[in-house]
């Protein structure tokens, strides 16, 4: 322990004093002792606080203990009266003995894998029969100082300690006794504990269930996590409600030890149950704990369990700030900081902050570290010197909590005060028990927080992650998952740019929520791009998807609209296979479900038809396709629903599209996934100038193209310099399609204001290859070379049975 200066140790051991006044003036009880010894770890920094009396044997055993489990020092449970051990040698000497750590190590016989870097004080106590010990361990490098003594002095002073029994002869438990069988759940009780829990031994049938349902509900989930299998081997302590025939509940206090088996995992839980009106007078602390533990069963994520823990611990404690921390490798994620103002906290996470919440390094903390891997509750009063991360926590106290779960560490809770803060017994009772169900409910909110994760990760990378801006028309989209569970859904939709201004609108739904339809989902929305992209009608797009799904030799089924919308003419094409029609918006506010003749879903029939229906968009025209997942609830049949969604759209303002879509989403039953797609249909300020040329195979074809083009570029007004080079790009292409393929070879040109758009489609799907090297005996081959350094674009692109090679020129070069 640093000194504190002479005012700090005068506070201190007067603290000390007053405690202890208040508990020995309090009733006699067999929690007295132990309370007492509590003290010496809050006022002197001990991490173990333990008792020895004489027997009549004239052997020192040990008779109450409190802190870490005496077992980590390697302390025995009793040390011969007349040998040479440290509590032999107070108990007979009548006087104090602090010792370092080699000494202490060698004095107390630690060994194996019992720790050696600890100093130790056996001071003598009074008991009832002779002397007795108080033993403290200390692991402060400085060991105890001056006022550390004279604290566990006026605790020596205050402890009225009882002769160890002598163990009874019968093997039958005694009254108030259990021995629980971890594998079986076979419970050894004595007459006391079934007299408390208001049965009899006829009634009783010898299983722990049976107890366990005589209990309040409320109090379950923390007294089952004392039986839960991921437990260390170790004391426990809870108190808890039982029902009576008639009055309110009657609060009982279990103090047990795991007891390890076989490869040592916890087999036996042994102890006893007394009542707990009796020794204690105030039982908000366990009223509290049970109430978090209510709150916690409650909470799903990470940020619940942090809210629940903050509700349950800042304002009983009168704290100033509380954080709670998942541990990751070996930093501390803060998960919720109250106050959750930065300036509120120490410079050091000022600096870590990130965004929302810092994240505080383990490694310029090593207190906490040390807390963390020793994995038990740490408290330093006013005036610690602690490192700086750590001391503007609780400048007037600090707790630091390990939050234990599985085995390991799943996360820490810092407890500060700003004014010197009291922790009495049944502070650090209610900080243990926190801890350990926090835990708990951290690690499983982090498993369903890290599941949500991975499913919203899937769906994202299976939908869009932007829509393409189209001219003359703006389209939004949203997508809301299942909340009934954590399973994928089908639903989706997508935007697909289409040559000549055009543009498919496409929504759907696979059959079913579960990982092999967001697979088929994905293979769907990618096949209906492809065929798209390749220049198929409508109805030639959606019979290729069926064909391919039958193919495929799954029992799921899915459902389409697919719209094909001509921005330049405003114009649309709309097949549906077994889905909703679209909602259209006129630009006069009346609104009208688009019906029409629809194909079955894809998956069903092999040779289906699927009907194409004609659809009239004006400027300013909203296009709404859904799924049924915002239309049909238990409520309303699709019909109702569709209606109502028509209403929806009709009121809703088609200037902000992105408020339209969270309206109609409002009130979306979250039973199935949602999937919505809004597109406004503007028109195009400037539509393009567009020609065609067929070109036969006949001789000198090549000149009739540069001569249909030269008479249509002057028809444009397009400047000399760009026409020879437009004359150069359809020579080459159209030679390359004559010389290289069979069939039709069509000419395509477009001008898109200041840009010139050149397009050869053949029948031969091959693209054409751009030579690596040409010799200079080489007589071709230059073709391709020449249009890419003139164009400034050009490429390839599939269509129906055969490619599109175009290059794209700009005027203004």
């Amino acid at each position: 322990m640093v000194s504190e200066g002479a005012a700090g140790r005068r506070t201190r051991t007067l603290r000390a004093e007053n405690a202890l006044t208040r508990l020995t003036d309090s009733p006699d009880s067999p929690e007295r002792l132990r309370r007492v010894l509590e003290q010496a770890l809050v006022f002197t920094g001990a991490t173990l606080a333990a008792v020895y009396t004489p027997g009549e044997d004239g052997d020192l055993s040990l008779v109450e203990s409190a802190g870490v489990p005496r077992t980590v020092y390697g302390l025995r449970d009793s040390y011969p009266g007349s040998g040479g051990s440290p509590p032999a040698d107070a108990h007979r000497s009548g006087r104090p003995l602090f010792l370092g750590p080699e000494d202490a190590a060698a004095g107390t016989g630690s060994g194996g894998a019992a720790r050696r870097d600890f100093h130790l004080a056996v001071l003598p106590a009074h008991g009832d029969d002779g002397r007795a010990c108080l033993l403290a361990v200390s692991e402060d490098p400085h060991g105890f100082d001056d006022d550390d003594r004279k604290c566990l002095e006026l605790i020596a002073g205050a402890m009225v300690c009882p002769a160890p029994q002598a163990a009874p002869e019968s093997t039958e438990p005694s009254s108030h006794a259990f021995s629980l069988a971890m594998d079986t759940g076979r419970v050894e009780v004595g007459d006391g504990i079934l007299e408390l829990f208001g049965t009899s031994r006829a009634d009783f049938d010898g299983k722990v269930e049976t107890l366990l349902g005589l209990t309040v509900p409320e109090d379950l989930p923390s007294l089952m996590s004392l039986f839960e299998a991921g437990h260390t081997v170790g004391d426990r302590e809870l108190e808890f409600r039982v029902l009576q025939p008639s009055g309110p509940p009657r609060w009982l206090r279990l103090r047990g030890r795991m007891l390890a088996g076989a490869e040592g995992l916890p087999a036996r839980l042994v102890g006893t149950v007394a009542d707990a009106s009796t020794l204690r007078s105030d039982v908000t602390d366990v009223a509290r704990v049970q109430r978090l533990a209510a709150a916690l069963a409650m909470a799903g994520t990470v940020r619940d369990v942090s809210q629940a823990v903050v509700s349950a611990l800042r304002a009983p404690l009168r704290a100033d700030r509380i954080a709670l921390a998942e541990l990751e490798n070996d930093r501390l994620v803060v998960t919720v900081l109250d106050p959750p103002a930065p300036e509120a906290w120490p410079e050091l996470w000022r600096l870590e902050w990130r965004s929302e919440w810092p994240e505080a390094p383990v490694r310029a903390m090593p207190t906490l570290a040390t807390a963390l891997r020793e994995g038990r509750a740490q408290i330093w009063p006013a005036g610690t010197v602690l490192e700086p991360a750590l001391a503007d926590v609780g400048p007037g106290g600090l707790a630091v909590l390990p939050l234990p779960a599985a085995g390991r560490m799943a996360g820490a809770c810092l407890i500060g005060w700003d004014t010197p803060h009291h922790f009495d017994p049944d502070e650090r009772a209610l900080l243990t028990a926190s801890a350990g169900l926090a835990g708990q409910a951290l690690m499983r909110a982090h498993a369903l927080d890290a599941e949500h994760e991975l499913v919203g990760m899937l769906q994202r990378q299976l939908l869009p992650r932007r829509l393409p801006r189209l001219p003359g028309a703006v389209a939004v989209a949203r997508y809301l998952p299942s909340t009934a569970g954590l399973e994928l859904g089908g639903d989706w939709y997508d935007v697909i740019p289409l040559p000549d201004n055009r543009v498919a609108l496409v929504i759907g739904d696979v059959q079913g929520h579960s990982a092999a339809a967001a697979t088929l989902m994905g293979q769907m929305r990618t096949a209906l791009r492809a065929y798209a992209v390749e220049g198929h009608p409508p109805d030639v797009v959606v019979a290729h998807a069926n064909r391919l799904l039958m193919d495929l030799e799954t029992d799921l089924f899915v459902t389409c609209t697919y719209v094909d919308l001509d921005l330049e003419e405003g114009t649309a094409w709309c097949v549906r296979a077994g889905h909703l029609p679209p909602v259209l918006r006129h630009p006069d506010g009346t609104t009208e479900i688009a019906e029409s003749d629809g194909g079955p879903p894809l998956g069903v029939v092999a040779q289906a038809d699927f009907p194409m229906t004609p659809l009239r968009l004006l400027p300013g025209t909203l296009v709404a396709l859904t799924t049924d997942g915002l239309v049909e609830s238990t409520e309303a049949d699709i019909d109702t629903g569709m209606d109502r969604f028509a209403r929806g759209v009709a009121t809703a303002d088609p200037a902000h599209l992105g408020l339209v879509a969270d309206v109609l989403l409002g009130g979306a039953r979250r039973s199935d996934d949602v999937a919505l797609l809004l597109l406004r249909y503007d028109g195009m300020a400037t539509h393009p100038l567009r020609e065609s040329w067929t070109v036969w195979r006949v001789p000198e074809a090549a000149r009739h193209a540069r001569r249909f083009t030269r008479r249509t570029l002057r028809a444009w007004g397009v400047p000399e310099d760009a026409m020879d080079t437009a004359l150069l790009v359809v020579s080459e292409l159209v030679t390359n399609a004559l010389v290289h393929t069979g069939g039709q070879v069509r000419l395509d040109l477009t001008l898109i204001g200041r840009r010139l758009r050149v397009s050869v489609a053949d029948a031969s799907p091959r693209t054409p290859a751009q030579p690596t090297s040409i010799g200079w005996e080489a007589t071709g081959g230059r073709g391709i070379l020449l249009v890419e350094a003139v164009s400034a674009a050009w490429g390839s692109v599939p269509v129906s049975g055969g490619k599109q090679v175009w290059s794209e020129i700009a005027l203004d070069a």
